[in-house]
């Protein structure tokens, strides 16, 4: 069997275990500034994972109002070693700079997809089961309503009809069509 078969099987592994355990840091991340309810069953499981790293962290990096850097970092750092341990077995070189900004995409990206995903699943859930309750739900509307608030105040809902949802998703991908290519090219000057 040759080299690419046994790499091609590692950057699957690190790909989806890393790709898992960051999707749990940023959820962590958000739920946290969203203020969610810190008790919910599905909080608690993601603080337990990302627990032990984190408090370690914690002692070096303090918390900025509602953000938890340490949190940030964490997710940074991972990353970084990710796509430096991808490119390693793909047997492609990057400098420090690039693999930053390369992870700096992925956690944009990653972030993006949370967001965006989070407000269509909360909007579908409002047509299908709009007084339903489990802890998912509870979470996904903790996590959508900070963002969706900031624009009912631009344009509240009228006649019950709330188009808060569409405008954040507009501007989700605004920010993602003005950004990302962005970084794509800073990314090729540096290589």
């Amino acid at each position: 069997m040759s080299d690419s078969y046994f790499s091609g099987l590692g950057v699957f592994l690190i790909d989806t275990l890393v790709s898992l355990y960051l999707f749990a840091l940023m959820l962590r991340f958000l739920l946290q500034w969203a203020e969610a309810d810190f008790y919910n069953p599905i909080s608690q499981f993601l603080v337990k994972l990302t627990h032990p790293p984190l408090r370690y962290l914690r002692r070096f990096i303090p918390s900025v109002r509602r953000i938890d850097s340490a949190s940030l970092v964490l997710m940074l750092a991972v990353q970084i070693l990710s796509d430096y341990l991808v490119f390693t077995l793909q047997q492609i070189s990057a400098s420090p700079a690039s693999l930053l900004l390369v992870a700096l995409g992925q956690l944009l990206e990653l972030l993006y997809n949370i967001l965006f995903y989070s407000i269509l699943i909360s909007v579908v859930l409002s047509w299908v089961a709009p007084r339903g309750y489990n802890p998912a739900m509870k979470l996904l509307y903790d996590l959508t309503d900070p963002l969706l608030a900031f624009f009912r105040r631009f344009l509240p809902p009228m006649g019950g009809i709330d188009i808060s949802p569409l405008l954040a998703l507009v501007a989700l991908q605004f920010a993602k069509m003005a950004i990302m290519p962005l970084l794509q090219q800073m990314i090729s000057a540096l290589n």
